[in-house]
């Protein structure tokens, strides 16, 4: 297997190499992740879907936007699963080595098993989304809370400081650019139905576009920035938005009691009356906190497959947060 890696030179859909001969087609390849599909392999292709793997669900919804009926899509973390820990079933390993192209977007569990899943399919074609995409980095402290003290980072924390944030599908206008990269290696694979992958693209840009409009305007209005949450999964919308997202989770870990304190002192001074914990994770820091502000736990689910609508969820979740604590920062 051969991996389009972020930094990787080249287009991922490379080029189309055409030798004519006598004005008729000798041969023709693409290159797609680094590999040589010939044109005869694109034509017995033709006839079938394009067996698709991805590793969490929004990255279902986003190929299948784009594929349309030409796409099956498996995937591997599945509801209510975690990213940082999973470890794929027999039978996914199975259904690996039939399957056309690995969508890989840089959740943990990727690192330590793609390249022992290779093995199981070398004609596999991987495919990093995270291409064209300024990643940003986890923070030293995974809480922004004024002097709050860290323990010693745990050596197996899946969330390490200074290491690529990988939630970067929580950010509409990154999901464009995945989305990008999405059509070209289909379209590279199946070039007969290339116009129908980009309309396909077209429809779903402008839905994210929508959806960015609609963030901007909600988050726009808001008096209050601060977001406390359990895991530090909401950078990337943060960012976008303009909001502070303050984490309980310190370098993958359970706040100690003095860091609990502290945060109980922050939620405090700023209002802070809502804490967002993912099912995924212990609410226990959570509700400590909660109940000290006499506030309340929220669930959000960055990892539901449905993107447009849990994102709109998400966002009024949020703007109906910073209206029940009712102080302006």
């Amino acid at each position: 297997m051969e991996e389009v890696g972020v930094k990787q030179k080249g287009r991922l859909w490379g080029k189309v190499l055409v030798l004519l001969g006598g004005g008729l087609l000798l041969a023709a390849a693409v290159r797609i992740g680094g590999k040589l599909v010939t044109s005869d392999v694109l034509r017995r292709r033709d006839r079938e879907r394009i067996n698709v793997f991805v590793s969490i669900l929004p990255q279902k919804f986003f190929v299948e936007r784009i594929g349309g009926e030409r796409v099956t899509v498996s995937v591997m973390v599945g509801p209510g699963q975690n990213p940082a820990t999973y470890e794929p079933l027999p039978q996914q390993m199975k259904a690996l080595t039939e399957a056309h192209i690995y969508f890989r977007i840089g959740v943990p569990f990727e690192t330590a098993w793609l390249d022992r899943l290779s093995a199981l399919n070398p004609e596999l074609i991987m495919v990093d989304t995270r291409e064209g995409i300024a990643l940003r980095q986890m923070e030293h402290h995974s809480c922004h809370a004024p002097a709050v003290e860290t323990a010693e980072p745990d050596a197996a924390a899946h969330h390490r400081a200074g290491l690529p944030d990988p939630h970067i599908w929580l950010d509409p206008l990154l999901v464009k650019i995945q989305a990008e990269t999405v059509y070209r290696a289909l379209a590279a694979f199946d070039p007969e139905h290339q116009g129908y992958f980009k309309a396909n693209l077209d429809r779903f840009h402008a839905e994210l576009e929508q959806l960015h409009a609609e963030l901007q305007a909600i988050f726009d209005g808001l008096e209050k920035k601060t977001l406390m949450v359990y895991h530090p999964a909401w950078g990337y919308l943060a960012d976008r938005y303009g909001l502070k997202q303050v984490a309980l989770e310190v370098e993958g870990k359970e706040p100690g009691p003095r860091e609990l304190a502290q945060l109980i002192d922050y939620a405090k001074a700023e209002g802070i009356r809502v804490i967002f914990i993912q099912s995924q994770f212990d609410a226990k820091a959570a509700e400590a906190v909660a109940r000290a502000v006499n506030g309340r736990v929220v669930t959000i689910d960055p990892l539901a497959e449905d993107y447009l609508t849990n994102m709109r969820r998400i966002v009024q979740a949020i703007k109906g947060s910073y209206e029940t604590s009712g102080k302006s920062d």
